[in-house]
Order: C-alpha cells, then sequence, then structure tokens
C-alpha cells in the first residue's frame, strides 16, 4: 500500500491543469497522482505543459496516471470513480484550479498524522483579495488545542458559522496574524474545506465515500461537504494555516449550483 495519493478531477482547463501540476511537481513530498478527465473535447492533460510537468514528477519518483471518465455522471460519481483509483493510506483530493506552494503536501500530511483525525485541510486563498481584510469573518476562528473530536455541522448549528473563515484572502490573513515561524503550523476548527483535502482513506470510506452520488441529480455541487461532514462526525477534522493552497481564480465549471448535495442526501444517516 502506497502512503499518500493525489486525486484531481479535471474538466475543460488544459491552463489551470497544467498549473495544478506544476504545483505538485515543486513539492518535497512523495505520492502518486491520478488525473481524471471528462473534458468535452481534448483531455486537459494532453497539452505539452501538462505532460512536462508529469515529466518531472515521474523524474523524481512520483507516478502519474492520466485517466478518461466519461460520460459525465456528476461531480459527486467522479470523486467516487477517483477514490476507487487508489489503495493508498491517505489521499488528497486536490481541485483542477489550485496551485500548492512548495511544502503543503508535507505539511498536510504531518498534521493528519500528529492530529490523528479524519481528514485535515488546506483552504484555498484568493490572493487577489489580500488587500480586502475582513474582520467580522475572521471572528469564528478557533484552535484545536488537542487532536480533533468527532463533530456535526449542519445549517445553525455552532460551527456553521465558521464558512466564512475560508472567503476570499481569508486564510492568508489568518496566518498573518497568527506570526507562523518557517515550518510551524497550527489546526483550526472548520465547517468545511474546499479545494484542497486530505482524507484517511479508510475513514472516508467508512463513511460511505462519495457512494451517494446515486442519490444525487446529474447537476449538483456541494458533494465534498457532504463526504466532509460524515468524516468529521466520525473521526473530527482539521483546517491548518499556513494554508499554501491557492486558488487560480478561474470561473467555474459547474455554473448550475441550484442542487446542494446536502440538501439531496441524508447527511448524517443514522439521524
Amino acid at each position: 500500500m502506497s502512503g499518500l495519493d493525489v486525486l484531481v478531477p479535471t474538466c475543460d482547463r488544459p491552463v489551470e491543469l497544467a498549473t495544478t501540476l506544476a504545483g505538485l511537481a515543486a513539492q518535497d513530498a512523495e505520492f502518486g497522482v491520478v488525473v481524471s478527465d471528462q473534458s468535452t473535447g481534448d483531455p486537459g492533460w494532453d497539452t505539452p505543459s501538462a505532460r512536462a510537468m508529469a515529466a518531472v514528477l515521474r523524474e523524481r519518483g512520483c507516478p502519474v496516471r492520466f485517466l478518461r471518465h466519461v460520460p459525465r455522471r456528476g461531480v459527486a460519481e467522479h470523486r467516487a470513480f477517483l477514490l476507487d483509483q487508489s489503495r493508498a493510506r491517505y489521499v488528497l483530493f486536490l481541485d483542477d484550479d489550485v496551485w500548492l506552494a512548495p511544502g503543503t503536501v508535507t505539511r498536510l500530511r504531518t498534521a493528519i498524522e500528529t492530529l490523528g483525525c479524519g481528514l485535515v485541510g488546506a483552504a484555498v486563498q484568493g490572493l487577489s483579495y489580500l488587500d480586502d481584510v475582513r474582520p467580522d469573518e475572521l471572528a469564528p476562528y478557533e484552535e484545536w488545542t488537542g487532536a480533533p473530536e468527532p463533530e456535526r455541522i449542519e445549517p445553525g448549528s455552532p460551527g456553521w458559522r465558521r464558512w466564512t473563515l475560508h472567503n476570499a484572502a481569508n486564510p492568508a490573513h489568518l496566518a498573518r496574524g497568527l506570526g507562523l515561524r518557517p515550518g510551524e503550523w497550527r489546526a483550526y476548527k472548520i465547517a468545511w474545506v474546499g479545494g484542497c483535502v486530505l482524507f484517511d482513506r479508510a475513514e472516508l470510506l467508512a463513511s460511505g465515500g462519495f457512494g451517494f452520488w446515486r442519490d444525487l441529480p446529474p447537476r449538483h455541487c456541494g458533494e465534498d461537504v457532504v463526504a466532509q461532514w460524515r468524516v468529521m462526525a466520525r473521526a473530527g477534522g482539521a483546517g491548518i494555516l499556513p494554508s499554501g493552497a491557492v486558488h487560480l481564480e478561474s470561473p467555474t465549471t459547474i455554473p448550475d449550483r441550484e442542487n446542494e448535495a446536502r440538501d439531496c442526501v441524508h447527511v448524517y444517516r443514522n439521524g
């Protein structure tokens, strides 16, 4: 069993995908990479830049697989397909429009091993908002003082308000305020994390993975929230600072956001 796989679902984003792969190529950790493409035309990985970054990864011992997965059955099914491709101890779901600063993957793995929880996330930062400081949105910040405890999050719950922590460049502003030394990180309480989440694969599978895709309409969003909430209720979860995950701020490839997954399935199956 390998230690860690990075799972990247992609669709119609060749430039962004190459940038995401470039971030992975600059990491100091060892991991496998699986890219699954659902583009309407040529696969996003079929470009000179993406193949060059894949060559960099392979040269330093990180296996890379490029897969085509069609027809589309929704983003939750796409994540379920990717999860089926891995037998690693840990799986990092990384969106195709996120660049990771060097050292981010190592920090995520160190955090999940140290904390012993079901997931840790590096919230994506929109750095075009660096001059937009939002004190009210930062107010719910609260650190874990020990191992993260299992917790149920749902609209109106005490933890729900934490979703504002990840707006705009809020993670960058939070990290600045902590005055962290090089190599230092902090774990904090989350509502959920978008774009870059490392799971203990066994805990994700025990929580049902993304098998709930069959209960969703093909056009949906928020599938990652359902999976995270289930894992957090079972094994706890945390965000970490500094994040190191930078959102490329490209237009979404899922413009239809009417069907939130959490409104379409029973998140907590036992009540």
